[in-house]
């Protein structure tokens, strides 16, 4: 970097210790919470190389990131790092550069989040002078190559507090894969969501998409779930839809629905793939630490076709891929301002096609419509009922005489409320003891989620006997028996709030949440009223969907369904549950806290619900 006239620095970090802090969710970890018996070995430093461009007035920068393993590099990151090498070289001598070019070497010994997350936190908030310096001399065990003897580095002093350039309009993650699969030609795989279904502004992936696949011919893919693909009842779907299709254009030919069923399966696996991976609300790349700073970044993964052993095969290949990264830095600098002119809120079907938010949206407004609807039709019968009751025991009773505008029927709901909100206090207590449980060492993810189970179960139990909550199944009142009606009107209101919050925070994960929550929170009935009741093939087709929906409905048991439908029954375990979640509250994921403070309560009430007495 430095002989091609760039300002290099060097960026020391610390790996980050994956472990559960209630305090961390929608925060980076403090960088100031290190441990002073940190070994070097502990550390990572990045390479940063800035080239100043002849045009430009240093207030915007394009980004290039390719992560190493500093310790045992790879062939793929060697040729990487080669592609990023030879686009530098170019750029650092043409003169139509109007923005500052960023290239990140990550040191990727702890991961590759890592070291592009500590330098987008000290970028944008650096500390000076607050973790001193680090001399060679003594982190000789750290062996990176800059700091062998004899290496380039030897004996010079690596400072925290990095160069800096202007704002970042893109970021660009370059990576090459070593092959383990065969291809039928060169491969791009483009990685774009990031933390809480965030993804960069669409134009950014049209743009590489078009270069790799006009400009290089290279075989363009996002992320599919694999399982879809060899899916027979999506088969036999698509066969049905190609049909109607084509029955569709023979009536008018300007009428384009005949989709190939290869398509039509290869587009919804992917689509599945987008929505999954949103809802998940973790990074699928490096990309994403940038998009915590709103930076719009992606990662791109070349997958050769041939081995990269051949010298002539590895010219080739590094000439294709630099012409790709230079054609989107051009691409990139050429803009007046940042991408903003296409969807930020998408999910995409191919690399070329995608589903907008003006779309998808309809279907998670009709999924929740009807539950504000049922919840003031409940509400209604249940005041009816309390009408009548009390103008019975006027006529019974006409000694008896209330106060005039004290009427104790029209707050019966805050009992139901209070059950509400005492059961989401409860899935808050929920959430939060992981953090306990982590501290139990040697504990394996089987053991911790059954500890977890008894110690959700016994925090109930604490709270129906200090809070009085009307969890009894025994013997109730007349009243009573009719409040299960309220209580299921403020348990749909939670639900609809709890749903609508996450959609403001990650809108696939409310998507799929209401696929769940809204079928649980219609179908729930006491099973005494269906067991009294005389349909009797309406009672056991009633009773039949809420056994079911709340089997399905129980968060393990929705993981273990769906991992068995995705990746087969071998894979399922109890102990992967734990870990799911573990990768979720690591990567703060908004999703966790969905699973324990919306959708859990929700499922506790509608199981209470079901087992009424009334």
């Amino acid at each position: 970097m430095a002989e091609f006239g760039a300002e290099v620095s060097y960026h020391k970090f610390y790996a980050q210790i994956d472990k559960f802090h209630p305090l961390h969710f929608f925060s980076s970890p403090d960088p100031g919470i290190i441990h002073e018996n940190y070994s070097c070995s502990a550390y990572g430093v990045n390479t940063v190389g800035i080239i100043r461009a002849p045009r430009g007035d240093g207030k915007e920068a394009i980004v290039l990131v390719t992560p190493y393993n500093s310790v045992k590099i790879t062939l793929g990151e060697a040729v990487s790092l080669g592609i990023a090498y030879s686009v530098f070289s170019l750029l650092s001598r043409v003169t139509w550069l109007a923005k500052d070019i960023i290239w990140l070497a990550a040191d990727s010994r702890h991961g590759e989040y890592a070291p592009v997350a500590a330098w987008l936190r000290d970028y944008h908030t650096p500390l000076f002078g607050g973790l001193g310096k680090l001399h060679s001399e003594t982190c000789r065990e750290s062996s990176t190559p800059f700091e062998s003897e004899g290496g380039p580095m030897s004996g010079t002093q690596i400072y925290d507090v990095s160069g800096r350039a202007g704002t970042m309009a893109a970021a660009l993650v370059i990576k090459v894969a070593d092959r383990n699969e065969e291809v039928e030609k060169d491969t791009l795989s483009i990685y774009a969501e990031a933390s809480n279904g965030q993804m960069p502004n669409l134009d950014l992936i049209n743009v590489v998409d078009y270069l790799a696949a006009h400009g290089q011919g290279l075989h363009v893919k996002v992320k599919k779930l694999r399982s879809l693909l060899d899916s027979k009842w999506l088969k036999i779907l698509g066969e049905i839809f190609e049909s109607l299709g084509k029955l569709a254009r023979s009536l008018n030919p300007q009428w384009k629905f005949d989709i190939p069923v290869a398509e039509y399966i290869e587009g919804t696996s992917t689509l599945a793939s987008s929505l999954y991976y949103q809802a998940l609300g973790v990074p699928t790349g490096p990309h994403g630490a940038f998009r915590d700073y709103q930076v719009d970044a992606i990662t791109l993964e070349i997958l050769p076709k041939l081995s990269l052993d051949n010298k002539d095969r590895r010219n080739d290949f590094l000439q294709r891929g630099g012409r790709l990264v230079e054609g989107v830095v051009r691409s990139v600098n050429n803009l007046l301002e940042k991408f903003h002119q296409s969807f930020f809120l998408y999910l995409l079907t191919s690399s070329r096609k995608f589903v907008s938010v003006g779309v998808y949206m309809i279907a998670f407004a009709l999924l929740i419509a009807p539950l504000p609807i049922v919840a003031a039709s409940l509400y209604s019968d249940a005041s009816k009922l309390d009408s009548s009751s009390e103008k019975d025991k006027t006529t019974s009773c006409p000694d008896s005489v209330d106060e005039p505008g004290i009427t104790f029927k029209s707050w019966k709901w805050l009992q139901a409320a209070k059950t509400v909100f005492v059961v989401h206090l409860w899935g808050g207590v929920v959430s939060l003891l992981p953090y306990f449980i982590c501290q139990i060492p040697d504990c394996t993810p089987t053991t911790s989620i059954l500890i977890w189970v008894m110690l959700s179960v016994f925090s109930l139990i604490v709270l129906h006997f200090t809070l009085g909550l009307p969890f009894t199944l025994i013997s109730v009142s007349q009243s009573q028996r009719r409040d299960w009606a309220l209580l299921k009107s403020v348990t749909i209101l939670a639900a609809v709030i709890g749903l609508c919050l996450m959609s403001i925070i990650n809108f696939a994960a409310a998507e799929i949440g209401s696929l769940f929550v809204v079928p649980i929170c219609l179908m729930a009935t006491p099973l005494r009223l269906d067991v009294k009741s005389r349909r009797t093939l309406r009672a056991f087709t009633r009773i039949s969907c809420n056994v079911l929906l709340l089997l399905i409905g129980f968060p393990p048991a929705a993981f273990i369904l769906f991992k068995g439908a995705v990746e087969g029954t071998s894979s399922v375990n109890v102990g992967g549950f734990w870990s799911w979640l573990e990768s979720l509250w690591a990567w703060n994921s908004a999703t966790y806290l969905y699973i324990c403070m919306v959708h859990l309560p929700c499922w506790a009430l509608c199981a209470y619900i079901f087992l009424h007495r009334c």
